[in-house]
């Protein structure tokens, strides 16, 4: 079955970029071997679509009549990994649709990339929602288990983007995942201090 470049996920369309994570979180679907979502294969198999790709996929959705009340880049990866095709897709929905656009993304693109690319995405993007997962560092390398070269940096990295990305995108969320074992207060508190609202996802477990 060829994997899905972009899916219907309740009233939004989602958009898989790509597989590639910095991390390897554990309560995420591909820690424990699946890369499927509500039934679909979001395994791309080391494939990852191009700009044109992702705009013909959703243009036919559109084309079907069906009308998204955003799109959300966010697959089985981290979108910012394919920073390009990203950047370029986003910049191409903008100039054609009005359709809000968000980014789910655990906070690690600025360090991946040896660079502040807030910037570039407050060009295009609406909405960004921030995994933050945990308020201090010690549980934070436990729960996502970056790779070895963003470990050292990764916590405080995360939150430089964070406050970035509330600085210049108006609606800046962080996220943590429901029983984890994350204290919701401290985790409500640090948000606060980087400038961002903090909400609750509920934990998803696939199998």
């Amino acid at each position: 079955m060829n994997p899905y470049i972009v899916y219907k996920f309740k009233q939004a369309l989602y958009v898989n970029l790509t597989n590639r994570c910095p991390n390897a979180c554990l309560f995420c679907a591909k820690s424990k071997g699946s890369k499927t979502f509500n039934g679909l294969n979001l395994d791309l198999e080391g494939k990852e679509p191009s700009s044109a790709e992702v705009i013909i996929e959703i243009e036919n959705y559109l084309q079907q009549g069906y009308i998204p009340t955003e799109i959300v880049f966010c697959g089985y990866g981290e979108p910012t990994m394919a920073l390009p095709v990203l950047l370029e897709t986003a910049k191409i929905l903008t100039q054609k649709y009005k359709f809000p656009l968000r980014l789910n993304t655990l906070g690690l693109g600025s360090l991946v990339w040896g660079r502040d690319i807030t910037s570039d995405l407050a060009l295009y993007f609406d909405r960004v929602n921030i995994s933050l997962n945990s308020a201090d560092e010690t549980t934070w390398l436990k729960l996502v288990r970056p790779q070895k070269q963003y470990a050292e940096k990764g916590f405080l990295a995360m939150q430089d983007f964070i406050k970035n990305c509330a600085k210049k995108i108006k609606n800046t969320c962080v996220s943590i995942v429901s029983n984890q074992g994350v204290d919701v207060e401290k985790a409500k508190a640090l948000a606060q201090t980087l400038g961002a609202k903090l909400f609750v996802r509920e934990y998803f477990d696939e199998n």
